[in-house]
């Protein structure tokens, strides 16, 4: 059971890191605002962004499929630091604590918490 939940978790993380990338590419100023910071100019920024979190699911999900639960914790105890940085980057960019905190810290939790689900099995 807990090893379905940690596999499952790690999953959807990746697959959501996958689309939320596929988003900052596809519609990059509706992806900015639903970051919490909205953008008007910086298109090459955005699909950096796009770019950076599509890769980094691409990445957790090979790692799993091929190297196993313990490398994605690692992947995922040090991926973590993204959606800390993000909370900040909000914060700092006139973004709402709602969603500061509500997405870009939720989010460093909860991929916390798979990589200590990945370490447990």
């Amino acid at each position: 059971m807990l090893t379905a939940l940690a596999y499952g978790l790690a999953i959807v993380l990746n697959l959501m890191c996958l689309l939320i990338g596929a988003r900052f590419l596809l519609v990059p100023r509706a992806a900015a605002t639903a970051y919490g910071v909205p953008a008007e100019k910086d298109r090459a920024y955005l699909t950096i962004k796009g770019l950076r979190d599509g890769t980094y699911g691409l990445l957790g999900l090979v790692l799993l499929a091929f190297v196993g639960a313990r490398a994605e914790a690692w992947f995922m105890l040090v991926v973590a630091l993204l959606p800390l940085g993000d909370t900040l980057i909000v914060l700092r960019n006139g973004g709402t604590r709602a969603a500061a905190f509500g997405i870009h810290f939720a989010t460093a939790v909860i991929v916390l918490i798979a990589a200590a689900l990945l370490f447990s099995v």
